[in-house]
């Protein structure tokens, strides 16, 4: 379709029916699309089911690998999904429940799931997040609904999101969220939740530990006096876990021989501090109880064994209404710390992870997970890097460390009892501290991109001084701003022409690459820069010419014409009355003015570098049909346009549309041909030593090309076009763009006269 405003805008160019210029329709582009249907739906449901490109060659060994990290991870997740269940105002069981489901689901989603090393479950953003939506909700609705029927309804609605975006294979909306912005807001989180349990580990009561953490910060160093007899195990508990984590490490370059032994020494230090200050407790509290029946510190006291609360979450339209402000901040997080950690490990052990199917995954597990009295989880940086480091083989070790939670769940609820809540704090502060960005990674984004290093302290300032919520929105909308002032502002550039060759090598023939004209970007600026043939103008896109940027780049063409460029027509003898308003011509005719514009080139062709633009739409198509018109209205006569590194058919339709690429071309050098394959012998390699290779013995002639390779050239070889005849201003590279607006340079007058002869009839 050909917009009529694309026709319209279009003068001084020749006719040719449009019909006749070989571009891909509409009609052609939908049939691509739905070619083969029955392939596609085959596709995706495999894709949908990646379990079936490993499950056949599962063996003995990985299945030993798989049981080692299950149960290492196991081990951890039970004192660690009480600590977060603490963060999230749950009582302790709710963080076993969350972390047997987001297990279990998970393993049986590993039908969906494309990572093998990520461990669902739940996580300290989450329950900081999920402490304050319950807050909210609970400020807002007092005494309506307790914390664990928000909590279950907040994991079904956050489900239902995550499996619709994962159907619908909207997975890539995620990396709209830059990793400065990530950072940013789990550094602040991390602050604020282990700001929020130091008044735990000391024992310092009296003033909310919900507040913004400056706050919490704040009325912590002012309760310091006020420390009780919890700081006794929950300061030791802090240090030794680093202890631990320091010594592990030490020990592991000083003896490398044993360095499995030491890593499970590490792994194993919060069960084994919990189990040590458990027992100092037991044996501190049992007989010294006040008449009220409370205990000298804090301990967990009773935690119901098995899974006591599996019914179907509590949903009705009111508590919707209550949560839904807070949906889109639970499922952001959700889903960006899930596919961060699962493309990180993908990375580090060379899988690709499909974020839609990742996003299924999660979406399952808390739908589910709900109906067991869960609270939301999602991928946990601490359990998968445990989890990597234990020698994870398949998906299949989340059904082991799901066993060890449920065995804990039924087993040792009653050793729970006396479990310190200055220990677990000591525990939470210990986790999330690997969450704050290293100096390393914070100078890395000041020295990759300044404006993104503002992002994240942004991100950090927010979280720490108003809440987890408003630095996420904060960070992501600074984020989104950042990426649409760049698209907005794209570097584009005039090139000159330089001559390179090898350093060493004088004989080697030089080449021509275009640069910068003002040599921006290029470290020698001694280095000699020629503009191209005068009349000719080349101007390099380094963005999709679309609406934001579009007007941007088409004035710099226009003004850079009016200031380098000898205009066509001397306003200085035409009449005040028949000028533009806005013309800045002069009142009379000065020889000085005139003979400054005589010393300047006249213009006879654009040659316009698209190899860098991926897409153009209708308001880049228009600019550039108002710059043309705006150019030869101040030539005097029409300008050629040259296009070069043009592959996509949808920008040359839409050039076309445009009145782009077809007409009379003033060129005087035959357009570039290619070598055709007629059989699938024609396809050769460099230096090509197959049976199907020619060789001189059989008539062959060998050629060298610009790099020295060798190639086989087979006698009678057929060459065509590579760009359409009909399009003789598409070409495939900028060089020969260039060379073809430069050989027409003395027909360009002739090609004027016939032009105008051809519009006036």
């Amino acid at each position: 379709m050909v917009l009529t405003v694309l026709k319209s805008a279009s003068k001084k160019v020749v006719n040719y029916p449009e019909e006749d210029i070989d571009v891909i329709s509409a009609k052609q582009w939908f049939s691509q699309l739905c070619t083969d249907p029955f392939i596609r739906i085959t596709r995706y449901i495999m894709s949908v089911f990646p379990v079936l490109t490993w499950i056949h060659r599962y063996n003995i060994g990985w299945l030993a690998g798989d049981l080692i990290a299950g149960l290492t991870v196991g081990i951890v997740a039970v004192p660690v999904g009480m600590s977060f269940a603490q963060i999230a105002i749950l009582p302790p069981e709710f963080g076993l429940y969350s972390a047997f489901v987001g297990e279990s689901i998970y393993f049986t989603l590993q039908l969906f799931a494309t990572s093998k090393d990520v461990s669902i479950g739940p996580v300290a953003i989450m329950s900081l997040t999920m402490a304050g939506i319950t807050q909210s909700v609970q400020q807002a609705h007092p005494g309506t609904w307790d914390n664990p029927t928000i909590a279950s309804a907040v994991a079904l609605l956050s489900g239902f999101i995550g499996l619709g975006i994962g159907f619908f294979r909207l997975g890539w909306l995620v990396e709209f969220i830059p990793m400065a912005a990530v950072s940013g807001f789990m550094t602040g989180s991390a602050i604020n939740i282990a700001a929020s349990q130091a008044p735990g580990l000391m024992g310092i009561t009296g003033f909310d530990t919900r507040a913004t953490t400056y706050r919490v910060i704040i009325n912590t160093l002012k309760g310091l006096p006020r420390t009780s007899l919890d700081a006794a195990w929950g300061l030791p508990g802090l240090c030794a876990l680093y202890m631990f984590r320091y010594l592990s490490a030490w020990a592991t370059r000083k003896f490398p021989r044993r360095a499995r032994l030491f890593f499970f020494i590490n792994v194993l230090r919060i069960s084994f501090v919990i189990l040590v200050l458990t027992i100092a407790a037991w044996l501190y509290c049992r007989r010294r109880r006040t008449p009220a029946g409370d205990f000298p510190i804090k301990i967990l006291q009773d935690v119901p064994a098995g899974l006591k609360h599996v019914r179907s979450p509590h949903i009705d339209a009111e508590l919707i209404s209550a949560i839904a402000p807070h949906l889109p901040i639970a499922t952001i997080i959700l889903f960006l710390e899930h596919i961060a950690i699962a493309k990180s490990f993908g990375r580090m052990n060379g899988y690709k992870i499909n974020p839609s199917q990742e996003l299924i995954c999660i979406g399952v597990a808390n739908t589910i997970g709900s109906c067991f009295g869960a609270y939301p989880v999602t991928g946990s940086f601490a359990y998968s890097a445990l989890k990597s480091k234990s020698g994870v083989r398949t998906p299949l070790a989340g059904i082991f460390t799901a066993a060890v939670v449920i065995t804990a769940l039924y087993a040792l609820t009653s050793a729970f009892y006396w479990i310190p809540k200055a220990v677990l704090s000591a525990v939470i502060i210990h986790a999330v501290a690997d969450l704050v960005a290293s100096p390393e990674e914070v100078f890395n984004y000041w020295r990759i991109s300044p404006l993104e290093f503002l992002i994240w302290l942004a991100a950090v300032l927010i979280t720490v001084f108003s809440s987890v919520e408003n630095g996420i929105y904060a960070s992501v909308a600074a984020s989104l701003g950042l990426l649409l002032i760049r698209i907005a502002h794209p570097r584009n550039s005039f090139l000159g022409k330089m001559s390179v060759r090898p350093e060493n090598d004088p004989e080697e023939e030089t080449r021509v690459v275009f640069v910068p004209i003002d040599k921006s970007g290029l470290d020698n600026t001694n280095v000699k820069v020629l503009s191209p043939s005068s009349g000719v103008i080349v101007y390099k896109f380094e963005e999709s010419c679309v609406y934001p940027n579009c007007a941007i780049a088409s004035s710099a063409l226009v003004d850079y014409v009016r200031e380098n460029m000898r205009r066509g027509k001397d306003l200085s003898t035409v009449s005040l009355r028949d000028r533009p308003w806005n013309d800045s011509g002069s009142r009379r005719s000065s020889t000085l003015e005139q003979a400054l514009n005589e010393k300047k080139p006249d213009l006879h062709a654009i040659v316009l570098d698209f190899s860098s633009v991926s897409h153009i739409d209708t308001t880049g198509t228009q600019s550039l049909i108002d710059a043309r018109t705006e150019i030869e209205r101040w030539m005097d006569h029409p300008v050629e346009f040259y296009f070069a590194g043009i592959l996509s058919p949808w920008i040359r339709r839409a050039l076309v549309s445009g009145r782009f690429g077809y007409g009379a071309s003033g060129s005087r050098i035959p357009r570039d041909v290619a070598e055709i394959a007629t059989s699938a012998g024609d396809e050769r390699l460099p230096n090509d030593t197959s049976p199907n290779a020619k060789d001189l013995e059989k008539g062959d002639d060998k050629t060298k090309a610009e790099d020295g390779v060798e190639y086989v050239e087979p006698s009678g070889s057929q060459w065509e076009p590579i760009m359409s005849q009909e399009t003789p201003f598409f070409h495939l590279d900028l060089h020969s763009a260039v060379r073809a607006a430069e050989s027409g340079l003395d027909r360009s007058v002739d090609l004027h006269v016939q032009v105008n002869a051809v519009d006036e009839a």
